[in-house]
């Protein structure tokens, strides 16, 4: 009776994402609805919860160190999109080229980097970007007559220091989607474009851009969320949670103060569904906008 009804026509279908639904109420429903409600109370280990309501939001409207967190991530995920958008996108067009040579090398060059563990990578380019003559960045700056600078000590050029370890870390991983998406575009296209007299830039224009949309939506959508919760390299660069006037400081760093270095959890839960909540928007805007809503005639 039990082997007639798994591989019942109507059922199968159920068996087979059965895993996932389960994978998806109880890592992803459950953890949200207990951050929900615990975002409107006031917990501390040890301590008995007590219901707050919306305090807590309130108060994080009034917070100027979390609207600075805010602001951080806001800007680093608007210039990773701008660097790791169309620089992966262009060097995939270049190594998928029928001319170019040494292709498996530049790949595996260019994706080498993703390997490397964030804790290395960030301590490498701490050390890189330190305020010390001897540092990497100052060196070479010192060979053009320029004044080591700190860094990692300033807005502007600790943001730098970061996007330089943003671009390092993902530009292979990036170009590998791309990569993928220019095989799935027939060579047929290319080739009747030449004989039509299309230039190799027209071809890019009318051609690859349009057919590579749908990989681009996705790594756009996946590079939003990775700059809006990103916060170990933050931490591995300025080797802490605390950088000078929280020049480095996200919103998940400031959910991790909140909730593990000061105990405070009802607001680190609030400030984990505001993120979730500003993830949401802009991706679902940016879905929404570039017609992935819409349904097929």
């Amino acid at each position: 009776m039990i082997r007639k009804f798994l591989y019942s026509q109507k059922v199968a279908p159920y068996v087979f994402v059965l895993p996932f639904i389960l994978v998806f109420l109880i890592f992803w429903v459950y953890p949200l609805g207990s951050s929900l409600g615990i975002s409107f109370q006031q917990i501390q280990l040890g301590q008995e919860a007590e219901w707050v309501g919306i305090s807590n939001y309130d108060k994080l409207l009034g917070d100027g160190i979390f609207m600075k967190a805010v602001l951080n991530s806001a800007v680093y995920m608007v210039l990773t999109l701008v660097i790791l958008i169309p620089f992966p996108m262009l060097f995939a067009v270049l190594i998928n080229h029928k001319f170019m040579w040494g292709r498996e090398f530049f790949k595996s060059s260019f994706f080498f980097p993703a390997l490397t563990s964030v804790v290395v990578a960030g301590t490498i380019f701490r050390l890189m970007f330190g305020e010390m003559e001897g540092s990497l960045i100052n060196s070479i700056l010192g060979w053009f007559g320029i004044e080591p600078v700190k860094f990692l000590k300033g807005q502007v050029t600790g943001f730098i220091a970061l996007l330089a370890l943003a671009a390092w870390r993902w530009t292979g991983v990036n170009m590998l989607y791309f990569l993928s998406g220019l095989k799935n575009i027939p060579d047929e296209y290319y080739e009747a474009a030449s004989i039509d007299g299309a230039s190799s830039f027209q071809k890019f224009m009318k051609i690859t851009m349009p057919l590579l949309k749908p990989t681009t939506i996705y790594v756009i959508t996946i590079s939003i969320y990775a700059g809006l919760a990103m916060f170990i390299e933050s931490m591995m660069l300025w080797n802490g949670n605390n950088s000078p006037k929280n020049i480095g400081l996200t919103i998940v760093g400031y959910l991790y103060r909140q909730g593990i270095e000061r105990n405070n959890l009802g607001y680190a839960a609030a400030v984990g569904i505001v993120l979730l909540a500003i993830t949401m928007v802009i991706n679902l805007t940016q879905l929404t906008l570039s017609g992935m809503f819409k349904k097929e005639e």
